[in-house]
């Protein structure tokens, strides 16, 4: 017979599932992006830079990647037409990113698809707004007990 779970233990177990619900759903979003001619590292980025222009450096932050790697999506998603690239009043050497009007139009197709996707899933699965709200908001606590 044994004890009751340690907090620490229900924490490492929580985290293992985190991990999981990651890898699992970086993998359905591979299937989703490669669908619309694209890659999860390329919908991440347009994703990042859609909300206001910011600096490669800020992007990478922001995504928790090495500067190196956003610029080389960067750089093929400019080459694209789909980010395009102003010069920044802060920093000469470090212009503004931000996605154009079809930049937009991709990420907006990648969202619509990937809702679609996960409504259909989660309905599947029974899972209510409620639930994963409920989720939510006990990692929210987690998190913040961690800072």
């Amino acid at each position: 017979m044994s004890g009751p779970v340690s907090a620490a233990e229900e924490y490492r177990l929580l985290i293992a599932d985190v991990y999981e619900l990651a890898g699992t759903s970086r993998r359905t979003s591979e299937a989703l992006a490669a669908d619309a001619g694209q890659t999860v590292a390329r919908w991440h980025t347009l994703s990042v830079f859609s909300a206001d222009p910011m600096t490669v450096a800020d992007g990478a932050r922001r995504l928790g990647l090495a500067r190196q790697s956003v610029q080389r999506v960067v750089r093929d998603l400019l080459a694209e037409g789909l980010l395009t690239s102003s010069p920044n009043p802060d920093h000469r050497t470090a212009p503004l990113i931000g996605t154009t009007a079809r930049g937009a139009a991709v990420l907006a197709e990648l969202v619509e698809r990937s809702d679609a996707d996960r409504r259909a899933r989660l309905a599947a699965g029974g899972l209510t707004g409620a639930e994963l709200r409920a989720a939510r908001l006990t990692l929210r606590a987690v998190l913040d007990t961690l800072r």
